[in-house]
């Protein structure tokens, strides 16, 4: 039903939209208010220059989807007017409003309900960032139902117990407003975005003690830099780890998914992990998160997933060393002027660099071609503080031709992945470790000798004493030990080769 306002009535309206920060959001009121005198329409409330620019798209949309733009003085404003808004989320709002408002549509308990939707100019609706994110926040936002463009649906489906409508265009919203007819609820529809990895751990050939790393690495939590000449597989077995880390559970999944409807599409791994592969030249707002508004970087967006690091050394600095705490933690601290955020960062690193820019020191593949100290130097670009922060550092080396056929294949995936779970089951009901020499580390009295031992001819840092007890703890776990033995401290400090070599 539509109504025409009388000459000096002043109406109101308030729709509840939202907004997103980092990868939380906030809900904004989009208020109007429609006065006598001469027609015009301010759009007030601190948006960027996306949200600014609806005043043009939201009167053009209206007039193309039939409706009557209101010949009064209509403001809008967005609230809180302190908060930063961004973005094109609040057009199928802002519409309503100004509809609303300006008489031209009468909509009971529009108030309760969430409005997400940016309108093309001929009124359509188009899909909008954190759909997912706004509706598992949906009780805390103070809705109890939400309208979506329809392009969200597929997101909009994989969040149960709330009542979501999908929309095409502005004409069916206020259709519905209006009760003329009812919008259909989201449905699960089959999600064809994003690019989900083959392969199989088995492909992997003449490289055992690289994937025996990959094991160990799934099995606790490690971060993994492998270091060989071109060619040798570096690549090939980093985008192998997704495939054998466990399936996320409900709540990983939804915290994935929150993130990812947040950003768009991702790279996936199999059991629904994200795997993000940044260039080199990515920046450190890329890589950590930033930009005005403030949007998740590469370690946010590999959450629960994994987060491989090509060419690790031809990294920016700052870069890479800006990730230092971010892989203790799992967190990110982003942090400007108008804003602080923290956002969650929780990925298994796994980096591959070469030995040398020529990428055969060490190797016996081919020989090194860089003057003398060139190696050193290029692993030089790497501190020392970054490189402890990678529990397992494998070196890799290609494998011949000759050896491609006659090698025996290795384990799958799925034999790897179920030794995985096995080791975490153990690891989950046996007590908590504590990183510390004596009983409280489940070390027996031959391998603390052994350990103490290597720890002085090696030099070890503190940090790289407690990473190698770790990976220590984990071989147990895989053979089901609740002590750990001398060869589980030996396979771990075999791991630590930037601390045995120079790779001069």
């Amino acid at each position: 039903m539509t109504t025409m306002l009388e000459p000096n009535l002043i109406s109101r309206a308030r729709i509840l939209s939202g907004t997103i920060h980092g990868v939380d959001t906030q809900p904004i009121a989009v208020e109007a208010v429609a006065a006598s005198g001469l027609p015009n329409f301010d759009l007030v409330g601190l948006g960027e220059r996306g949200a600014r620019e609806a005043r043009t798209r939201v009167r053009a949309a209206v007039t193309s989807s039939g409706e009557r733009w209101p010949q009064r003085n209509v403001v809008v404003s967005l609230a809180p007017a302190d908060t930063p808004k961004a973005g094109a989320s609040f057009d199928l709002a802002v519409a309503i409003a100004v509809l609303v408002a300006g008489g031209r549509a009468q909509a009971e308990g529009v108030g309760e309900t969430l409005v997400l939707g940016e309108l093309g100019l001929d009124g359509s609706l188009r899909a909008v960032r954190g759909v997912v994110a706004f509706l598992e926040g949906l009780e805390e936002l103070g809705a109890k139902r939400a309208i979506v463009p329809r392009a969200n649906e597929a997101e909009a489906a994989q969040v149960s117990g709330v009542k979501v409508h999908v929309a095409d265009d502005l004409s069916a919203v206020m259709a519905h407003l209006r009760g003329e007819c009812t919008l259909p609820l989201a449905q699960t529809v089959r999600e064809t975005s994003g690019e989900c990895l083959g392969g199989d751990l088995a492909d992997v050939r003449g490289q055992p003690a690289a994937v025996r790393a990959l094991e160990v690495a799934a099995a606790g939590d490690h971060h993994l830099l492998l270091i060989g000449p071109p060619g040798a597989g570096k690549t090939m077995l980093a985008s192998r780890l997704a495939t054998v880390l466990p399936p996320l559970d409900a709540r990983a999944a939804r915290e994935v998914g929150r993130i990812a409807s947040i950003v768009g599409p991702r790279i996936s791994g199999r059991g629904g992990r994200p795997f993000r592969a940044p260039h080199h030249t990515a920046s450190a707002a890329a890589m950590m998160g930033g930009g005005d508004p403030i949007l998740p970087g590469e370690v946010t967006l590999a959450h629960r997933g994994v987060l491989f690091l090509d060419e690790l050394p031809e990294f920016r600095r700052d870069v890479i060393e800006s990730l230092r705490t971010t892989l203790e933690t799992g967190r990110v601290h982003v942090a400007r002027a108008r804003q602080r955020l923290v956002m969650p960062a929780k990925a298994h690193v796994i980096a591959a660099m070469n030995p040398c820019p020529c990428g055969f020191a060490g190797s016996t593949a081919d020989m090194c071609r860089c003057p003398p100290g060139i190696a050193l130097r290029y692993r030089q670009r790497l501190s020392g503080p970054m490189l402890d922060r990678f529990d397992l550092q494998v070196r890799v080396e290609r494998v011949r031709f000759a050896d491609l056929d006659t090698a025996a294949p290795g384990p799958t995936s799925a034999e790897v992945a179920a030794r995985v779970v096995q080791a975490r089951r153990f690891a989950a009901a046996r007590p908590a470790f504590v990183p510390a020499l004596g009983p409280l580390a489940g070390l027996d009295q031959g391998a603390r000798s052994f350990l103490e031992r290597a720890i002085d001819q090696q030099k070890l840092s503190a940090r790289a004493y407690a990473r190698s007890l770790r990976v220590a703890r984990t071989l147990a776990d895989l053979d089901a030990a609740d002590t750990i033995l001398v060869h589980h401290v030996a396979e771990a400090l075999s791991y630590r080769l930037l601390d045995r070599e120079t790779l001069s």
